[in-house]
């Protein structure tokens, strides 16, 4: 992974892997038929190589790959 990546979260605090975010809106999820509700804590993401998005698992979505502009660090 790149480390010149400079990930940060809705409210600019540094992301990195393995670190665990709350969502700060309700969020549909396209293809799954599920919202993801506000204050939902996901756990262990994973950095992708765009500095706007992150990879994670939720609840029943695997794979699920959400905007930093929607997260906060927990």
């Amino acid at each position: 992974m790149d480390d010149e990546l400079d990930v940060k979260d809705s409210n600019g605090t540094p992301l990195k892997d393995g670190d665990s975010v709350t969502l700060i809106k309700d969020l549909k999820v396209k293809g799954a038929n599920v919202t993801l509700k506000r204050g939902t804590l996901v756990k262990n993401i994973r950095l992708t190589f765009n500095e706007q998005e992150i990879e994670c698992n939720a609840e029943k979505v695997k794979g699920l790959v959400l905007r930093t502009e929607f997260l906060k660090k927990a």
